[in-house]
């Protein structure tokens, strides 16, 4: 019997490491998904029973892995993929979407790649504690959103340390330093008509390479860290403030309201005043 539990994070405010949607699902067999894309990473780890997934290499060519319990599998930022139940012993697994500043990195570490999308786990006690974090997030959809974040944590710690295939990567302290600085950039001056000429200026460095250095750690381009980071300041004030949509697209960034309504809806998919409507807590 298909059997579903399906939850949104709403809380977009975490930077480092944030979540979009998490589940559980009992498939009957034969059950599919795809093909489809994700705007963001997504993690399956079967709880028992099997199935097969199909996935968008590097190459654009697709590969075809068999997956059974105790063993996961990821989806990748806008890769295709297509995943069914066995018709015999159809899989029953639970999931978390999420992406943030760290994620790529973090993931790379752990030895995945769109080549090598498949969890297997070198050491049991961990990958039952990483099974433990997820489904306490499944079941506890209620509790705070620092909470659940919390265990998001401890779930990719104990994905990149269970790993099979993970790997020591030794960090270019000089590297992270720069990506620091510029981020520490960002959150004091987002507010302002800044370019990505001024961070690298203001780092000095050469604006390729600093696009370069910073999209290999943090899986995003500078001017596209920059735009969510703005909208993630907006989307906290159209939630928690009165401010107009002009104001508030004015106080990040954005003197232009056309320009402001238009990005946000590139990040959030609604406009700013549609947002508001949906999301806003303060009284009236």
């Amino acid at each position: 019997m298909h059997k579903l539990k399906f939850s949104v994070f709403h809380n977009q405010s975490f930077v480092d490491l944030g979540m979009y949607q998490f589940g559980l699902e009992a498939c009957e067999a034969g059950h599919s998904f795809g093909p489809a894309k994700r705007n963001h990473y997504l993690f399956h780890y079967v709880i028992s029973g099997k199935g097969t997934l199909s996935s968008e290499n590097s190459k654009g060519e697709y590969d075809t892995w068999n997956i059974h319990s105790g063993e996961g599998f990821f989806i990748f930022p806008e890769q295709i993929n297509i995943y069914v139940a066995d018709m015999i012993q159809p899989w029953e697994y639970t999931w978390i979407e999420f992406d943030g500043l760290r994620v790529k990195q973090a993931i790379e570490v752990a030895g995945f790649s769109r080549d090598m999308p498949i969890y297997r786990a070198k050491s049991k006690e961990l990958r039952e504690k990483m099974k433990d974090e997820m489904l306490f997030i499944v079941e506890n959809n209620n509790a705070s959103a620092f909470q659940l974040i919390g265990h998001l944590y401890l779930f990719m710690d104990y994905l990149t340390h269970s790993a099979e295939n993970a790997k020591f990567i030794m960090s270019s302290r000089l590297r992270d330093f720069y990506i620091r600085e510029a981020i520490t950039y960002i959150e004091n001056n987002f507010q302002k008509e800044i370019s990505i000429e001024d961070i690298a200026d203001t780092l000095r460095l050469n604006r390729s390479y600093f696009g370069k250095i910073f999209k290999e750690a943090t899986g995003k381009s500078p001017q596209g860290f920059l735009i969510s980071y703005r909208m993630i300041k907006a989307a906290e004030l159209l939630t928690l403030t009165k401010l107009t949509v002009g104001e508030i697209g004015a106080s990040v960034g954005y003197p232009n309201q056309m320009h402001f309504s238009r990005a946000f809806k590139t990040i959030y998919g609604i406009p700013p005043k549609e947002w508001r409507n949906k999301n806003h807590v303060v009284s009236q």
